[in-house]
């Protein structure tokens, strides 16, 4: 696991002006980005699970515009208790039929190793969380078990279309994970 030095780690002050800064911004787009009247159900009846990362736009990726899709997002964009709940939600509730799960090139969940953030997390906070980290060796395969849980999950509708894909980060461009054996 790679170590952020000491000069990296956010200061409390850091975070209250980026707030600021984002509060600010807010009232300067607001009226471009309200959605008033618009439906809460996705008008293309899909789910996105993807990664956090910062570099990924899901919206921009996909040619996708607000109010098209739900996208769910954590570390890796691995299927946890969480992201089903949010899936089981999105399709009860709100009518999502489809469900893209999107991993990408140079994650950092990739490789991680999860002994070792485990002992860091001891040390910071003197505690072992309780939840799995969720890293994994290879995308596409990670992918593959995303797959797999969402397909045995009883909380999915068994009907649902489920692909997945690796994003490129380089190029911009998904490429689908075959799931045929």
């Amino acid at each position: 696991m790679n170590q952020r030095e000491a000069h990296d780690e956010p200061r409390v002050s850091d975070f209250h002006s980026t707030a600021d800064d984002l509060v600010e911004r807010n009232r300067r787009v607001a009226d471009i980005v309200k959605t008033p009247g618009m439906a809460r159900a996705p008008s293309r009846h899909v789910a996105i699970v993807t990664c956090m990362d910062a570099r990924i736009d899901p919206l921009a990726a996909l040619g996708l515009s607000v109010g098209e899709a739900h996208i769910v997002r954590n570390a890796g964009g691995v299927v946890t208790d969480d992201v089903i709940r949010s899936l089981c939600i999105s399709q009860q509730l709100l009518g999502t039929r489809e469900i893209l799960v999107i991993h990408h090139s140079g994650c950092g969940m990739c490789g991680l190793d999860e002994t070792t953030f485990r002992a860091v997390l001891r040390e910071r906070t003197g505690k072992q969380p309780d939840w799995s980290i969720g890293s994994f060796a290879d995308p596409a395969e990670d992918v593959h078990i995303a797959i797999a849980a969402l397909r045995a999950s009883p909380f999915i509708e068994h009907n649902t279309a489920i692909r997945g894909f690796v994003y490129d980060v380089e190029t911009g461009l998904l490429n689908e994970v075959s799931t045929t054996a």
